[in-house]
C-alpha cells in the first residue's frame, strides 16, 4: 500500500478518544510545578525504573455483554441512585500520608466506586506530576492494560513503561468537543480508567461524566425500545476514493481491490472486528470501517444494574455536525440501526438531549483524579483555549481468556507509535 492510502487509514480507525476539582494544596514532596507536554519530567528515570513497562501489560480485557431483556423499558430501573460522581478531598492528614493514604483505604475507595460509578478525588498533592500518579494506582491495587484501541496510534503514551497516556490536550484539536462515550469496543472494555490533572486549560477544558444507568432511567421508552430491538452500528472511520470515479469499466474491481487490501492487510491489527462497507451513509466512493452490530444497553459485569452502554452521543454524526469539531472528513464516526439504516434525527436529538441532561462537568485542577468505573460512567471533554495537559490510564480485570495476549506485544506497539508519529504531525 502506497504511503497515501496507508496514512489516510491512521486518521479514521477510531477518533472518539478519551480524555479527560478543588483549592489548591501545599505540597509535601517537593516544590509546586506546572506540568505541560515540554517540561514532563523524564519518566524512564528514578523509581518508576523498575515498574513494569508496557510489553508485559496484559491487553484490554474482552467486553462483557449481558444485554438480553426480555422487556428493557421495564428492566431498566426507575429509581433514585446514588450520588454520582463521589467527592473524596484530600485532608492535610491525608496528604501527609502520601500513597500509604490510598493503600489503607483501597477496599474502601473500590466499594465506593462500585456504588457511586465515579470518584472525583480533589486536592491530593500526590498526584500531580506521574510518578505520583503511578503509586496512586499501584497502592489502589489496580492493574494496569492498554487502551482498547492501543494499535489504532490516536492517544499518545506519555509513558509507555507505566501505561500512561495523554489525553486529547493538542493544540489544534482543543476546540473539538468530545462527547460522551466509554472507552470500549464490541471486543474489548476497559474495567476502570483513571483520568488525571496535571495543567489545567485557562479557558474551559473541563473533563465531563455521566451516568449510564441515570442516561437510560430518564429515556423516552418508544426511543429506547426502537434502539434496543434494532441495535446499533458505528462507523469508525470514513475513507473517500473520489477517483475511482473517473475509471470507467474496471471500477467495481478497483473497489474490490482496495475493500480486501484494508479488510486483508489493516483493519484486522485494530482488533475491532470491522467490516469495510461501501456506501453506508449514501456515498457510493465512501469505504467505512463498521463495528458489528450491538446492543445500546448492557448489564453492570458486578452489579446486574442496567446501564446505558452506547457511544452513540460522541459518535453520531448528525450530533457532531452541531458542535465545536475540527475533525477531519477521514476521521468522522457514525451511528446506524444494526441494519444499517438511519437512525431518526428526533431520536438522536432526544439522546442527546437526556444525556446532557445528566452531564456533570468537573473543573480539575493539578492532582485531581477522576476516577470511573468505565462499563458504567461515560466521559467527554469540552473545548478549550490555552495549554492544558491531562493524562489517563486504563485497568482491567483479566480472565485467564484474557491473560492469553492475543495480539503480537512487539507489532502493536511498533504500530502504535508509527501512528502516533502520524497523528501527532497530521493537523
Amino acid at each position: 500500500m502506497s504511503k497515501s492510502r496507508t496514512t489516510l487509514l491512521v486518521l479514521c480507525l477510531r477518533l472518539g478518544v478519551t480524555l479527560s476539582f478543588t483549592a489548591p494544596v501545599a505540597r509535601s514532596r517537593g516544590g509546586s510545578r506546572v506540568l505541560s507536554a515540554a517540561t514532563l519530567p523524564d519518566i524512564n528515570a528514578g523509581p518508576l525504573a523498575e515498574a513494569p513497562d508496557v510489553g508485559s501489560l496484559p491487553d484490554c480485557p474482552s467486553t462483557i455483554w449481558n444485554s438480553d431483556f426480555e422487556d428493557v423499558v421495564a428492566e431498566r430501573g426507575s429509581g433514585s441512585l446514588p450520588t454520582c460522581p463521589y467527592e473524596w478531598s484530600a485532608t492535610e492528614e491525608s496528604n501527609r500520608q502520601g500513597m500509604n493514604y490510598f493503600s489503607e483505604n483501597k477496599d474502601t475507595i473500590m466499594s465506593t466506586l462500585q456504588e457511586h460509578g465515579c470518584i472525583w478525588f480533589r486536592g491530593f498533592d500526590l498526584m500531580k506530576d506521574p510518578e505520583g500518579f503511578r503509586a496512586f494506582y499501584d497502592n489502589v491495587g489496580l492493574d494496569l492494560c492498554l487502551d482498547p484501541i492501543h494499535t489504532s496510534g490516536l492517544r499518545k503514551m506519555i509513558s509507555k513503561k507505566d501505561g500512561i497516556y495523554e489525553e486529547v490536550n493538542k493544540a489544534s484539536l482543543a476546540q473539538h468537543y468530545i462527547g460522551l462515550h466509554q472507552e470500549s469496543t464490541h471486543v474489548k472494555t476497559s474495567t476502570y480508567g483513571a483520568f488525571v490533572c496535571f495543567q489545567d486549560a485557562p479557558e474551559g477544558g473541563e473533563f465531563i461524566v455521566a451516568d449510564g444507568a441515570r442516561i437510560l432511567r430518564d429515556m423516552d421508552s418508544g426511543v429506547l425500545k426502537r434502539i434496543y430491538e434494532k441495535k446499533v452500528r458505528i462507523s469508525v472511520s470514513n475513507l473517500d476514493f473520489d477517483f475511482l470515479a473517473a475509471t470507467g469499466p474496471i471500477r467495481r474491481q478497483m473497489m474490490n481491490f482496495f475493500k480486501g487490501l484494508i479488510s486483508d492487510t489493516v483493519a484486522p491489527k485494530f482488533d475491532m472486528e470491522l467490516e469495510m462497507l461501501w456506501g453506508s451513509d449514501g456515498n457510493p466512493l465512501r469505504l467505512q470501517a463498521v463495528e458489528p452490530p450491538m446492543s445500546p444497553v448492557n448489564r453492570h459485569p458486578k452489579t446486574g444494574l442496567p446501564i446505558w452502554f452506547c457511544n452513540i452521543h460522541n459518535h453520531a454524526r448528525y450530533l457532531r455536525d452541531g458542535r465545536p469539531c475540527t475533525v477531519p472528513e477521514v476521521g468522522m464516526t457514525d451511528v446506524y440501526y444494526g441494519d444499517l439504516s438511519p437512525i431518526p434525527s428526533e431520536d438522536l436529538d432526544h439522546i442527546d438531549e437526556v444525556s446532557r441532561a445528566n452531564i456533570i462537568r468537573l473543573p480539575m485542577k493539578p492532582g485531581d483524579v477522576v476516577f470511573v468505573d468505565n462499563y458504567r460512567m461515560l466521559h467527554g471533554r469540552d473545548i478549550f483555549k490555552g495549554d492544558r495537559f491531562h493524562a489517563v490510564a486504563w485497568f482491567g480485570e483479566q480472565s485467564e481468556e484474557d491473560k492469553r495476549i492475543a495480539l503480537d506485544r512487539k507489532q502493536g506497539n511498533v504500530l502504535n507509535e508509527m501512528l502516533n508519529n502520524y497523528v501527532e504531525n497530521a493537523f
